[in-house]
């Protein structure tokens, strides 16, 4: 099966309540784009509009190998449009107050699933209306995880436990799949002289990683301190790679711990296969469906006989932690997320159709569209249903 050969083959469309009128000072607009990641298209509109960025505000990421449409506001934006490289901005009206994550309803995508035999559709078909019935698992895909390397270590693991050197060690020298050939160069530098941090700065090219290493010359010991210095998006990107590794381990156990296993069939991730209902007997589908989990924290405080407890303290027990240190110890930011997730999401409005795969000579293709929660993943779907 082929996915995204082509960006149209993945479209997504962010669904809000929020209409637009003549009053109010923010502009809202819907923003379209092709082939860039969300912030580096805000990136472009800022520069064309010459805004700073704290006049900008979005509701969510959307994919950069994708068609996409979401909405965005300006604090006293300029009612007009904009056209920019496969970046589309239309005035909509206007609004009291900025967008947020909070308003987004759903986001619908139609996906197109390539290069498929007659029996894979029949396969993909047949499961999706087990996922109509049982629901699908709310894990963070593997999107939530291109920070983590090809060693599947945790930056922020590392940083829990205090092991600043190795967490900044994985944050500047760990190899990637996706590395470019200037970062690899960077990389080696970085590998070869590591520890010999004058000789290393004056090797490296200006940037993040030499202003870090700059930092490591005067100071050389001082490791908690260059972690700190880590700019404060990779930080957040960090930390929340390693809550939902730990997240996606807890809905996991719950339902190997609750489902026996012929009610159970396996989905590939990234970091390792996890459990996805195949049925859910009537006994188990009331708290299946209710369930939340919390994003794992030492800011999560417990009430005593929750019934998710034993499965966090579990989870985190195999990590050598509990809830009260899972923090960044001795440092007031970064820190984990506070909030809960639901485990398991249902699909909206679903269809598909399967037909002949014009990209691909003597294969399938099968059309997916449905809605999906706000913070779900598409990609998940896709992984469940395919063969």
């Amino acid at each position: 099966m082929k996915l995204k050969q082509q960006p149209d083959d993945f479209r997504v469309e962010e669904l809000t309540d929020v209409v637009a009128g003549a009053a109010g000072e923010f502009a809202l607009y819907r923003l379209d784009k092709t082939g860039w990641t969300t912030p580096d298209a805000l990136s472009a509109i800022r520069r064309r509009w010459q805004l700073d960025a704290r006049r900008v505000s979005y509701g969510g990421l959307k994919d950069r190998h994708a068609v996409t449409s979401q909405h965005v506001t300006v604090f006293h934006g300029s009612k007009r449009n904009l056209s920019h490289e496969r970046v589309t901005v239309t005035y909509l009206g206007q609004c009291a107050e900025p967008f947020t994550a909070a308003d987004i309803r759903a986001n619908r995508f139609t996906i197109t699933m390539r290069s498929m035999s007659d029996n894979a559709v029949s396969h993909a078909e047949a499961a999706l209306r087990e996922v109509a019935d049982a629901g699908l698992p709310n894990y963070f895909d593997d999107q939530r995880f291109g920070s983590v390397g090809e060693g599947a270590e945790f930056v922020a693991k590392e940083m829990v436990f205090g092991r600043f050197e190795r967490a900044l060690w994985l944050a500047l020298a760990a190899p990637y799949e996706h590395d470019r050939a200037d970062v690899k160069r960077e990389k080696a530098t970085l590998v070869g002289l590591w520890g010999k941090w004058p000789e290393c700065q004056a090797k490296l090219p200006k940037g993040h990683a030499r202003s870090l290493v700059s930092y490591l010359a005067a100071h050389p010991t001082d490791f908690k301190g260059a972690v700190a210095r880590l700019r404060p998006e990779l930080q957040g990107l960090y930390l929340s790679a390693y809550q939902s590794y730990l997240w996606n381990k807890m809905l996991s156990a719950w339902l190997t711990s609750t489902l026996d296993s012929a009610n159970l069939t396996d989905v590939e991730l990234k970091l390792g296969k996890v459990p996805a209902p195949v049925r859910v007997p009537e006994e188990h589908r009331g708290a299946w469906e209710s369930l939340t989990l919390p994003l794992p924290s030492a800011r999560v405080k417990p009430e005593p006989g929750v019934a998710w407890l034993p499965i966090v303290e579990e989870v985190l027990k195999a990590e050598g932690l509990t809830l009260a240190e899972l923090k960044v110890k001795g440092m007031q930011k970064p820190f984990f997320s506070k909030g809960d997730r639901p485990a398991s999401i249902k699909a909206e409005k679903i269809s598909n159709f399967a037909d002949a795969d014009e990209l691909n000579k003597g294969r399938r293709k099968l059309v997916l569209r449905f809605d999906l929660p706000k913070g779900s993943y598409a990609t998940m779907l896709v992984k469940r249903i395919a063969c």
